[in-house]
């Protein structure tokens, strides 16, 4: 696979006037489903591949390798430039070079480390607390030591507006910017003073967890330097309804061919890529 292609499909995004919205994806059918739709950018969160793969709530349960390799699924089943959240990177910063390998392997084009103190260590009362600045900078410059690919987005996540205030997201944002990463990304309480404060404090662009008024405005976004912004995870929470909803109806006696909202073959076979499978059947097994 082509890995770099696609980096330099993200950084275009990153360099370019646009503000983007990823899909929200988890798997490979997902990803090629967020593809053939024309997303630019795919997301994969930390609590969507806890859910997905361990079927745990977000509590950074799920292992670097467990994340990894969900990762690699995704980005292998097409070819859509994935944005990962690699939490704290999984440990302190020699874990966070390790993180930043294993992802860049994966496949994944940027991935952002946050400087959230996870998981929840012993005693505490389940709030969120933030790390000193000063080893959110040191994961920072391991992150970027580590990739060998510089086409390899980093970005510093940070929670200062939800857990403390503008002028420590400021802070945290510009001492991030100079250890070098790729952009800041914004994640929780985020304003649209925030947005206009941390971006006029910095020259890197922004990445947000998403909002709703001038927040969903991309136009609006665009013009303070914001690059990605998320819309929720909702493909994944609408997933599970489906098979829910699916399973249940069986279980009642609806009879199979009954059931509401299920895909048709075509798209099945878009999906799966079937007609790809019947063209390799035929040229390398002389089937029909």
């Amino acid at each position: 696979m082509n890995w770099t292609e696609r980096r330099e499909r993200f950084r275009a995004i990153l360099s370019g006037t646009r503000c983007v919205h990823p899909a929200s994806v988890y798997d490979a059918i997902s990803a090629r489903i967020a593809e053939d739709l024309g997303f630019e950018v795919g997301m994969f969160s930390g609590s969507i591949g806890s859910m997905a793969v361990l079927g745990a709530p977000d509590l950074v349960v799920l292992t670097l390798s467990e994340f990894a390799d969900q990762a690699n699924r995704i980005c292998r089943a097409g070819n859509l430039a994935l944005l990962v959240d690699a939490d704290h990177g999984y440990g302190n910063a020699l874990s966070v070079r390790r993180t930043v390998e294993e992802l860049e392997t994966a496949g994944i084009c940027a991935m952002s480390i946050e400087d959230t103190v996870l998981p929840r260590p012993y005693g505490s009362d389940g709030k969120p607390r933030l790390s000193s600045i000063e080893e959110g900078v040191g994961k920072m410059k391991a992150a970027l030591s580590a990739r060998q690919d510089k086409n390899l987005v980093i970005a510093g996540r940070t929670s200062a507006l939800a857990i403390a205030n503008i002028d420590e997201a400021v802070k945290r944002a510009k001492a991030y910017e100079a250890a070098g990463v790729d952009a800041v990304f914004l994640a929780g309480g985020v304003t649209v003073e925030a947005v206009e404060v941390v971006s006029a404090a910095i020259a890197i662009p922004l990445i947000l967890g998403g909002g709703s008024g001038q927040l969903g405005d991309p136009d609006w976004l665009a013009a303070r330097r914001v690059r990605v912004a998320l819309q929720t995870h909702a493909p994944f929470s609408a997933a599970v309804q489906a098979v829910y909803d699916t399973l249940k109806a069986l279980r009642e006696g609806v009879s199979p061919r009954d059931l509401k909202n299920i895909a048709p073959p075509e798209l099945m076979r878009r999906v799966t890529r079937a007609d790809n499978y019947q063209r390799w059947i035929r040229e390398y097994l002389g089937g029909a």
